[in-house]
């Protein structure tokens, strides 16, 4: 018996075995399922869409449709961070990769905010290599923090290790001559 989640004209939510009603199936369709007590087999279930030959669209993501941001700053996480490089092409990324307790990364933090103001050509993208963002961090192969990773055609072509902004302006300057 499979649980099902109705809508009460209230609005409130509540567990129930029996159908959806009629507006919560015309909201969500593929959860209009035969009831397990029909006599038909359960583990092969189909929507009923499916079986007369409907086919519903997939609903896009917001992660899909994310758009990058010049002029800013812009806070990207593991889920938020490729979609965001891939949509900012052929735009340069520079990416910050920072963490909450680096005391070089704080004061380094305002700088990278005006570079941004400075490069409108340029998204800028800062990641806190927290837990969270743990497998990120390691794919891009950080070492220690603060490290700015420049990126063109979603490619990592420069680097830059610690708090030098010199260093991070040039590894721009040449990422954007090339």
């Amino acid at each position: 018996m499979a649980l099902r989640i109705s809508v009460s004209p209230s609005a409130s939510l509540r567990g129930s075995t029996s159908h959806p009603s009629p507006a919560v199936a015309a909201w969500c369709p593929q959860q209009r399922l035969l009831p397990a007590d029909s006599g038909r087999r359960t583990a092969g279930m189909m929507s009923r869409d499916a079986r007369r030959g409907i086919r519903v669209s997939p609903v896009r993501s917001s992660l899909e449709m994310v758009e990058p941001t010049v002029g800013q700053v812009t806070e990207v996480n593991k889920d938020t961070f490729w979609p965001i490089v891939k949509a900012a092409e052929p735009k340069i990324v520079v990416l910050d990769m920072y963490t909450q307790w680096c005391g070089p990364c704080k004061i380094i933090a305002p700088k990278f905010k005006e570079l941004s103001e400075k490069y409108l050509d340029v998204v800028f993208l800062k990641l806190d290599c927290n837990q969270d963002n743990k497998a990120l961090a390691k794919e891009l192969g950080i070492k220690v923090v603060p490290t700015f990773k420049v990126l063109k055609g979603s490619k990592v072509v420069k680097e830059v290790t610690g708090a030098k902004l010199d260093d991070l302006i040039l590894a721009i300057e040449t990422t954007k001559s090339s």
